[in-house]
């Protein structure tokens, strides 16, 4: 097992909303809510959450007379942000208070957002943000100074307790109500808010620092990925260098997977609605699915996962104990109709092709391969010099049965002790997360930080004790008996889209040798050295190094310049010194220079950099 010593303990673990920061932020987002409805008399307010790092809150605030909604400017902003530090100086209590959904109307009667949200939790089963939720639905507001909004809290107790000095209002933009692109649009503003004004000067050093390893944005200029607004959003196209990060990617997964013995299997892209009722998905994912296609008076779905394919596959076989743990891998490519206003680069799209795999074990086999996968991540995350992660153990809520969950009480605190044990066996830290577990079972979730401290959720491994037995999945046991195996699924390399999105912010784009997409870009000084250098990047392609030669008509500081902005991890200039020598000037990426290096030594310490996938220069 992999120190954890700088992991978080299961003990330390606070969720964050129990934390003074979330009461900080929360608080502010009210605070900041009110402060626009002053400035902005006709407004109409939406929710305002807080959130990672920090908060939003979404407000319409009408139309102009061409009947583009109307937004926020820089100005509005600073003025928002005046208005509010006067607030905050009021001192004024959060008070919280339960109405009746008839109370709640009449509050909010000009406000038709809070109405829509108010219908919902007169129902029950939704939250005051519109979103499901396994507890009793309670219509309560918060109220400080002249502003009242729907809210179970938490809040500080009074105004004076969020730091002046210490929050600040992002950005502007765009977002349909509840996500949806046939809903209004609405302007959302977001903001940040910490304990102390060296917080908030951190967190903003980070966002800085951040922007330049953008993912979005260094994926253009490196040539990685591209939408098309004919093809859709959310659908990414892979140029060339993305099309190498992939197979990279690949091929480290097949060789892990191969040493881990699993077995490699191939599934199609589209199945008939009954596959997915038998799994259950359909009643759990179907808004999520994009819709289904009649063919001959049978409804086919584009998969949004591989896992009922698999299933099929152990069920084409009869089992025996003896052929357990049976696992099957593959990076199949599924569909999730994510809405519009909820797509984010890579990190949220419509088309994944996901790092899968299905593994079926028996109860006495359940504990080493559950650690097996484990140990899995931490072999990906040495590779690729991930130091801070967590595992996040996530499990069912009682309420959430049959809505959320699969209703089989028994069997959800079976599985979760059998995972709780096996990690406290492990002696690797984890915490323990209500109400977030997969509708079939509990899982691990493994959250990442990239190197500027940006948080990620990269990978998991999931129980399945529901979908094999609807399946009819069994083998027979020692005694000649037959018993349903578990399901773990899992998924270390998250999907291809997430991973490279990840990467390319975690390396800023500087990918370590064996991963880059052009990993030497080979230089002439004058034209009289052409042919040398094109012979030499075709010797270095023939060792399966991806080689290119710069041949066009830019003087050598230009070409230079168009490798190290396309950070190549290393430059070579030839010219008659090196011709004559049959060496090389070697120039890297970090700076560093070495002269007159021979080919072959050359050659042979980037074999040996990209086969042990170092990352050293």
């Amino acid at each position: 097992m992999a120190d954890a010593g700088n992991k978080q303990s299961q003990e330390a673990y606070v969720p964050y909303e129990e934390t003074k920061l979330y009461r900080i932020r929360h608080s502010t987002a009210h605070v900041m809510a009110q402060a626009v409805l002053e400035l902005f008399p006709d407004g109409k307010i939406a929710i305002g959450p807080p959130i990672e790092n920090g908060f939003y809150y979404d407000f319409d605030l009408g139309a102009d007379d061409e009947g583009n909604p109307l937004s926020f400017t820089p100005e509005d902003l600073d003025a928002i942000e005046r208005r509010m530090r006067e607030i905050i100086k009021g001192n004024h209590s959060f008070e919280y208070r339960q109405v009746t959904a008839e109370e709640a109307r009449d509050l909010y009667r000009t406000q038709p957002y809070k109405l829509e949200l108010i219908d919902g939790l007169a129902v029950g089963g939704i939250d005051e943000y519109g979103e499901e939720t396994s507890e009793e639905a309670i219509i309560s507001t918060y109220k400080h100074d002249t502003f009242e909004d729907l809210c179970r809290g938490p809040h500080v107790e009074h105004t004076g307790q969020i730091p002046p000095d210490a929050f600040k209002l992002l950005s502007v933009a765009g977002a349909y109500w509840r996500g949806d692109e046939n809903n209004p649009m609405l302007q959302r503003i977001y903001g940040t808010a910490w304990q102390n004004k060296k917080e908030l000067k951190a967190y903003l050093h980070m966002l800085e620092e951040a922007k330049k390893r953008d993912h979005r944005k260094l994926g253009k200029e490196l040539n990685i990925y591209l939408f098309d607004d004919e093809i859709g959003p959310g659908l990414p196209l892979w140029q060339p260098n993305g099309a190498i990060l992939i197979e990279e990617l690949e091929q480290l997964a097949r060789e892990q997977e191969a040493r881990h013995g699993y077995e490699r299997v191939r599934t199609p892209h589209l199945a008939k609605e009954s596959l997915f009722l038998r799994s259950g998905h359909l009643p759990y994912y179907e808004e999520s699915m994009y819709p289904a296609m009649d063919l001959e008076g049978t409804r086919y779905f584009v998969k949004p996962m591989n896992c009922p394919m698999h299933h099929k596959i152990f069920a084409a076989q009869q089992r025996s104990y003896r052929d357990l743990p049976i696992k099957y891998a593959e990076y199949g490519t599924c569909y999730r109709y994510e809405k519009s206003g909820e797509l984010f680069g890579l990190m949220r799209v419509r088309s994944m092709q996901m790092n899968d795999a299905h593994i079926y074990v028996s109860e006495d086999q359940f504990e080493a391969e559950f650690l097996d996968v484990i140990d899995m991540y931490i072999e990906y995350f040495e590779i690729f010099g991930i130091e801070k992660y967590i595992m996040r153990f996530s499990t069912h809520h009682r309420n959430g049965l049959g809505k959320k969950y699969v209703d089989n009480e028994r069997l959800w605190l079976k599985t979760e002790e059998m995972v709780r044990k096996t990690m406290n066996n492990s002696g690797i830290p984890f915490v323990e997360v209500p109400d977030e577990a997969a509708f079939y079972g509990p899982k691990i979730d493994v959250q990442v930080w990239s190197a500027t401290g940006r948080e990620f959720t990269l990978a998991t491994n999931q129980v399945d004790f529901a979908v094999p037995a609807r399946f009819g999945l069994v083998y027979t046991n020692s005694e000649g008996e037959e018993e349903t195996p578990l399901c773990l699924h899992r998924a270390p390399l998250s999907t291809h889209e997430r991973m490279i999105g990840f990467l390319i912010e975690h390396y800023a784009g500087a990918f370590p040798v064996w991963l880059a997409p052009e990993q030497v870009r080979v230089i002439p000084i004058t034209d009289s050295h052409v042919e040398h250098v094109a012979a030499l990047a075709r010797r270095l392609r023939e060792e399966g190094i991806r080689a290119k030669a710069d041949l066009g008509s830019d003087r050598m500081n230009a070409k230079i310049r168009s490798a190290q902005l396309m950070k190549v991890p290393y430059m070579v200039v030839i010219g008659d010194r090196e011709v004559e020598n049959n060496a090389l000037a070697l120039r890297k990426r970090d700076g560093s220079r070495q002269d007159d290096m021979p080919v072959e030594e050359f050659a042979t310490l980037l074999k040996e950099r990209i086969q042990t996938r170092s990352a050293l220069l």
